[in-house]
C-alpha cells in the first residue's frame, strides 16, 4: 500500500487539519471537535440550516459542500463510517438560527440511525429538524423497492437546490420540499474498474481482474449488477444510461442536468470521453442538456471508475441549480 500517510489511524484527522489550514475563510469547527464542520463566519438569522454527514473517503462529499449557497454544516465519520449522533447534534446546534434545520444525507443504515437520534435530541432542545434521505442509485434496488436505494453522487444536486432555496430564506417546509423534489428527480449508476484501499485495512476492498469491470458497484465497494470484461467506453456508457433513462423515466422534451463523476483514480480526460457519449445518447432521445458537471464530486478513495447522474429539471429546479455557490471544493457563479 502506497499512500501519503503518517499513521493509518490518523488519516481522517490529519486530512481535516489540512483542510482547515487550506480554507480558513470558509470552514471552521465547533464543540472542540474537528469532525463537526461548519461554515466560517456568521449565518443570517432566520435562515434554515442545512446539515449533512457521512463517512470519510469520499471527498468532496460530504464536507466539501459546506459553504455559501449550499450546506451550513457536516458531521464527519471515519473512513466509510457514520459520524456519531453527538457530532450531528453539535453541528445542528451551531447552524440553528431560529428557522429550523434540514438534514440531507445518503440512505445508509448507520447514518439513518444516528441522524434520527440527533433529530430527537435536537427536538428536546426546541430545535425543529426535518430530514431528506437521498437514494438515487438505480443499481442498488429495483424501482418497486426504491426506498432501499443507496445515495451516491446525485446527492450533489439535492445539496445544490436545497442550498439555493435556503439562501433565498424560504421556510423549512419549503426547503424540505425543494430537496425532496430534487431527490425524486435524480438517478445515478456507477461502474468500477479497480478497487480502493481503506488505510486502516491496508489492502484492496475487492478484486477485479486486469480486464474486468463491474457495473453498478457502490461507493463503498457494494456489489453491482454485472461483472464482465472491460469494453469500449461508448458501450459501457450505453449500458449505464439505459437503466437511468428508463427508471424515472426520462423522455423526449425533458431538460436535464448531467453529472459525470470520477470515483478517485479516473483521469478527467476519460471522464470527458464518458461525457461525450452521454451527450450523444441524450441528443438521440431529444433530451435537452441544460448544464453538465464533469469531475470528482463523490469519490471512493482511489477507486478507478465513474458514475453518471441525471437530474430532470423544471423551471423551479433550474432556477435553484443556476444560483451561485461557493465552497472549498465547488464554485459556481450565477448561470
Amino acid at each position: 500500500m502506497k499512500k501519503f500517510l503518517n499513521a493509518p489511524e490518523h488519516f481522517v484527522d490529519d486530512m481535516l487539519d489540512g483542510i482547515y489550514f487550506a480554507h480558513p475563510d470558509q470552514l471552521a469547527y465547533v464543540a472542540d471537535d474537528p469532525r463537526c464542520v461548519v461554515r466560517a463566519g456568521t449565518m443570517p438569522t432566520g435562515k434554515v440550516g442545512l446539515a449533512t454527514g457521512g463517512g470519510s473517503g469520499h471527498l468532496p462529499l460530504f464536507l466539501g459542500y459546506v459553504g455559501e449557497g449550499m450546506l451550513d454544516g457536516c458531521s464527519v465519520g471515519g473512513v466509510f463510517q457514520s459520524p456519531s449522533s453527538e457530532q450531528m447534534l453539535n453541528v445542528t446546534r451551531a447552524i440553528s438560527r431560529g428557522a429550523g434545520v434540514l438534514y440531507i444525507y445518503g440512505n445508509y443504515g448507520g447514518d439513518i440511525m444516528n441522524f434520527d437520534m440527533a433529530k430527537e435530541l435536537a427536538s428536546a432542545e426546541n430545535i425543529r429538524v426535518e430530514q431528506v434521505v437521498a437514494g438515487e442509485d438505480v443499481a442498488s434496488a429495483p424501482k418497486n423497492q426504491a426506498a432501499k436505494r443507496r445515495g451516491v453522487a446525485g446527492i450533489f444536486f439535492v445539496y445544490k437546490c436545497a442550498g439555493a432555496a435556503a439562501a433565498e430564506l424560504l421556510n423549512l417546509d419549503e426547503v424540505r420540499r425543494v430537496a425532496e423534489k430534487a431527490a425524486a428527480n435524480v438517478r445515478t449508476i456507477g461502474v468500477a474498474l479497480a478497487p480502493n484501499i481503506v488505510p486502516e485495512v491496508g489492502k484492496p476492498q475487492f478484486t477485479l481482474a486486469e480486464n474486468e469491470m463491474e457495473i453498478g458497484m457502490g461507493i463503498h465497494g457494494e456489489p453491482g449488477i454485472r461483472r464482465g470484461p472491460l469494453r469500449p467506453s461508448d458501450e459501457i456508457v450505453a449500458e449505464m444510461m439505459e437503466p437511468i433513462l428508463s427508471d424515472l423515466p426520462f423522455g423526449a422534451g425533458d431538460e436535464v442536468a448531467i453529472l459525470v463523476n470520477g470515483l478517485g483514480a479516473t483521469p478527467k480526460e476519460e471522464l470527458y470521453i464518458v461525457c461525450r457519449k452521454v451527450g450523444l445518447l441524450l441528443k438521440e432521445r431529444r433530451i435537452k442538456a441544460y448544464r453538465t458537471y464533469v469531475g470528482e464530486f463523490a469519490t471512493s478513495l482511489e477507486m478507478a471508475g465513474a458514475s453518471i447522474s441525471l437530474l430532470r429539471l423544471d423551471a423551479e429546479l433550474k432556477r435553484f441549480l443556476a444560483r451561485p455557490a461557493r465552497t472549498p471544493f465547488f464554485e459556481q457563479v450565477q448561470l
